[in-house]
């Protein structure tokens, strides 16, 4: 990682008896595209809202270029927030809504509007100078609401689920004009969204929050291909979750037994005996009509669901737990119903030391 531009240390933040932001350590280098991510109420709304301004730290400092943002007014901390709501002037037209930040540092009028007309070019907007907000889609409005943002040159722009009111093509299309944008800027970005897909094709680093705590933060094929706990591998993408005890390790190879019978993975730094969860995507999971040699698992159809791109099919344990698997095409050969044997190559398993707090079957 490269120089930090936004720094987080001992962070907690409490509303009444609510401790909402707990202890919190980050960093966010400069040209980042960092995503908080999390399920609602899990503090990363309120952590943006504090190295914005809009909400003071109950405890720990908030740099931000190396200087503590508690010294600063919002206005001069070289940030920007864009919000879900646009918050969009409705009395005034596309050029003013964008103008507003620079009239107000008092900017000269002729590179005001040589900026403006910067900005529309980049949020693919010109010639919508004269329009009003209400005459404007909701993606429209909200590359406005970018550009009036970016027209200040901010060091760190935050962006608060700025995509959630679109619909998913509108969504998509604004994923990548985003990613293109910061790309192009170099600017930082601190981007909030509870969506595991956006933040997987858009970020840099992703780090996942529950209950007012980073769980895991790293590259976004970091966390997919090896969840460090049993909630970051079930929050992101789909898998199989499987609870064991392991009854034998060879050298990274490891033997467990779970209440479907007996199971292979590979990792490091387990011991005999202990209890752990199992993590398998479902497009690893491989269904068989016949029995493999390493290993399997007992099971039978329960049914199909096409799709589009994958097909998922739905299958129930002897013991009773369902297992999803994902697969591009239909095995024909396979009926609901039907009888089966799942297994996995080893490595595409991921083995999780169990965390009592998420220990739940």
């Amino acid at each position: 990682m490269g120089k930090a531009i936004v720094a987080l240390k001992g962070v907690n933040k409490w509303y009444g008896n609510n401790h909402v932001v707990k202890d919190l350590d980050l960093e966010v280098a400069e040209s980042e595209f960092l995503t908080l991510l999390g399920p609602s109420g899990c503090g990363k709304t309120t952590t943006l809202r504090m190295i914005a301004g809009f909400e003071d730290a109950s405890s720990g400092r908030i740099e931000v270029q190396g200087g503590s943002v508690e010294e600063k007014e919002p206005y001069q901390r070289d940030v920007n927030t864009v919000f879900q709501s646009y918050s969009l002037f409705p009395h005034m037209n596309v050029f003013d809504n964008i103008a507003y930040g620079p009239r107000i540092k008092k900017v000269d009028k002729d590179q005001i509007a040589r900026d403006v007309e910067e900005m529309l070019r980049l949020v693919q907007m010109t010639g919508y100078e004269k329009r009003k907000p209400d005459a404007l889609s909701g993606g429209q409005k909200q590359r406005i609401a970018i550009a009036r943002a970016l027209i200040n040159h901010p060091r760190v722009l935050l962006l608060d689920e700025p995509l959630g009111a679109l619909d998913l093509k509108l969504r998509k299309q604004m994923q990548i004009e985003l990613k293109r944008l910061q790309k192009k800027l170099g600017i930082t970005f601190i981007y909030v969204t509870h969506d595991q897909e956006e933040a997987m094709s858009m970020s840099d680093r992703i780090a996942v929050m529950k209950d007012g705590v980073i769980l895991q933060i790293g590259k976004p094929t970091e966390i997919y291909d090896r969840p460090n706990c049993r909630f970051v591998a079930d929050f992101i993408g789909e898998s199989n979750i499987m609870s064991g005890k392991v009854t034998k390790v060879e050298g990274d190879l490891l033997t467990v037994e779970t209440p479907d019978g007996q199971v292979r993975a590979k990792g490091s730094d387990f011991v005999p005996g202990e209890e752990i969860d199992i993590s398998v995507r479902t497009e690893y999971l491989i269904c068989r009509s016949e029995p493999a040699d390493s290993f399997n698992i007992k099971a039978k159809i329960r049914d199909f669901t096409n799709m589009g791109t994958v097909i998922k099919t739905s299958v129930i344990t002897t013991n009773g737990k369902e297992l999803r698997i994902s697969s591009f095409e239909q095995d024909e050969s396979l009926l609901e119903g039907q009888e089966v044997y799942l297994t996995w190559k080893p490595e595409k398993a991921v083995p999780i030391h169990r965390d009592k707090k998420e220990a739940k079957a």
